[in-house]
C-alpha cells in the first residue's frame, strides 16, 4: 500500500488538527478490523446456519455473498460522501450501519439476517475509504505510507480473528446469534467515539449531489482501470469466497478435518495477507515496477492452491494456506496501478471504483460458485471429489488474471522515468 500513499499529498494542517485526524484514523482502524471479521466470521458457522435455516449449499452462499452487492454499490458512494461531506458523518453513519446489521443477522430470522448481511457491506464500505480520508488528514507526507501500510495490516489481522478468534467463540462459550449481538454493541461504541473524535470541519463545497461522482467519469472511462479492477477481482475471489466461506467446509468435509483444526488452517490465508500484502508491495516499490511482483504473486497462488488441493497429505499442515494468503497479497498491488493510471485529480475516486469492481466480481461468484457445489453434489453431503470440480473456478479466476496482467500498462517508477531521468 506504500505505492497508494506516495501518490497522495497530505494538506498542511495545524499541529492540534493534525493530531484529531489521527485520534480518529486509530478509531478507525478498529472498526476496519471489526468489518473484516465480521466479513469472514460466517464461514465458521455454516453448519449452524444450515440448521438454523434449512439452507442448500447454494442458499448458504447466497446469504453470504450479499454482503458484497452493498459493498460494491457503497464503495462508490463512501469516497464521493467523503470529498463531499467530510469523515465525521459519514463514517458514523458507516461504524452504526454495520452495527445494526450485526444485531440483525444475531435476530436469526432469514429476513433479518439477509438485512443484516446487506447493511454490514454497506457499512463495512467506509472503513478502509474512512481510514485513508483521514490518514491523509492527519500524517505528513513522510508517514503517510506507514500510515496506510497499517491501516491494511489491520484489515488483514481482523480477517485473521475471524476465523481463527470467532471459530473457538462459536463452537464453545458463545452461540453464534450472541456473537452478533456483541459485534453490534461494540460497533454502536464504537461509532459514538468516532462521533465525537472525528473532526468536523470540512471546506465547503459547491454544486449538486450529483456532481461529487463525477470524477467516476474519468476513471471509469480509462480501460486500464478495468483490467485492475477485473485482475484484483479474479485474485480476492479465492479468498473472500474460496477461503473466508468455504475454506472450514472444505477442510472438514474434504478432508476429514477436526473443526477446531480446520479453523486454524483455514485462517492462516488471511495470514498469509498480514505477510504478502506489505511484502509484495515492498518489493514492487523496490524495484520500480508492479507487473513482475504481481506475476509472481499469481504463480505463488496457482501453486500453493494446487498443493492444497491435490498434494495436502504431503505438505505441512497450515503451510498451503500462508503461502496461499502471501500470494494472494498481490491482489493490493492493482490498487496502486489504478491510482498511477489515472490523473491525480481523481485518485480518491480511483479507490472507490477500485473496491467497487472488486467486490461486484465476489456478488457475482459467491452464488456461482455456491450453485456449482450443489449440483455437482446433487444435494448430497459435500466431498472432496465435488471441491475439486468447483475449484476448477478459483483456478480459473487465478489464469485469467495472469492473462488480463499481460495487458496492463506497467505503471512503477522506472517505468514512468524519463530518457533525461534516465540519463542523469
Amino acid at each position: 500500500m506504500t505505492a497508494i500513499a506516495a501518490t497522495i499529498e497530505a494538506p498542511a494542517r495545524p499541529e492540534a488538527s493534525r493530531t484529531a485526524f489521527i485520534i480518529a484514523w486509530a478509531l478507525c482502524l478498529i472498526f476496519y478490523f471489526l468489518q473484516y471479521a465480521l466479513r469472514s466470521a460466517p464461514g465458521v458457522m455454516i453448519p449452524e446456519l444450515t440448521t438454523a435455516f434449512g439452507l442448500t449449499t447454494l442458499g448458504v452462499s447466497a446469504l453470504l455473498g450479499m454482503y458484497y452487492y452493498t459493498y460494491a454499490a457503497f464503495a462508490l458512494v463512501s469516497g464521493a460522501s467523503l470529498d463531499r461531506f467530510g469523515a465525521k458523518l459519514p463514517i458514523f453513519i458507516g461504524v452504526l450501519s454495520t452495527a445494526i446489521g450485526s444485531v440483525l443477522f444475531g435476530f436469526g430470522a432469514i429476513t433479518t439476517v439477509e438485512g443484516g448481511r446487506l447493511l454490514q457491506g454497506a457499512g463495512s464500505a467506509f472503513a478502509f475509504t474512512g481510514a485513508v480520508y483521514l490518514a491523509v488528514h492527519g500524517f505528513s507526507g513522510k508517514w503517510l505510507a506507514t500510515a496506510i501500510g497499517v491501516t491494511q495490516l489491520c484489515g488483514m489481522l481482523g480477517g485473521f480473528a475471524g476465523q481463527f478468534a470467532v471459530g473457538p467463540l462459536v463452537h464453545g462459550s458463545i452461540g453464534w446469534q450472541s456473537f452478533w449481538f456483541y459485534a453490534g454493541a461494540a460497533l454502536t461504541a464504537l461509532a459514538v467515539l468516532m462521533l465525537v473524535a472525528t473532526p468536523a470541519s470540512h471546506d465547503k463545497v459547491h454544486g449538486s449531489l450529483l456532481t461529487m461522482f463525477a470524477p467516476y467519469k474519468v476513471v471509469l472511462t480509462n480501460p486500464q482501470s478495468y483490467l485492475c479492477g477485473i485482475i484484483g477481482g479474479l485474485l480476492f475471489m479465492p479468498t473472500t469466497i474460496g477461503d473466508m466461506i468455504w475454506g472450514v467446509t472444505l477442510l472438514h468435509q474434504g478432508f476429514g478435518i477436526a473443526t477446531e483444526e480446520a479453523v486454524a488452517r483455514s485462517s492462516m490465508v488471511p495470514l498469509g495477507w498480514v505477510i504478502g500484502a506489505p511484502l509484495l508491495g515492498y518489493l514492487a516499490d523496490r524495484i520500480g515496477r508492479r507487473k513482475p511482483v504481481l506475476i509472481a504473486g499469481i504463480a505463488l497462488m496457482m501453486i500453493s492452491g494446487l498443493g492444497i488441493s491435490y498434494l495436502e497429505a504431503f505438505i505441512p499442515p497450515y503451510f498451503g494456506g500462508l503461502f496461499f494468503g502471501i500470494g494472494s497479497g498481490a491482489a493490493m498491488i492493482p490498487y496502486s496501478m489504478i491510482k498511477e493510471a489515472n490523473p491525480d485529480n481523481v485518485k480518491g475516486s480511483a479507490t472507490g471504483a477500485m473496491n467497487f469492481l472488486v467486490f461486484s466480481l465476489s456478488a457475482f461468484l459467491a452464488p456461482v460458485f455456491g450453485l456449482a457445489l450443489m449440483r455437482l453434489s446433487g444435494g448430497r453431503p459435500l466431498t472432496l471429489d465435488h471441491f475439486h470440480q468447483a475449484d476448477y473456478i478459483w483456478g480459473g479466476a487465478i489464469v485469467l488474471s495472469f492473462i488480463l496482467t499481460l495487458f496492463l500498462r506497467e505503471t512503477g517508477a522506472a517505468a514512468r522515468q524519463t530518457p533525461a531521468a534516465s540519463a542523469s
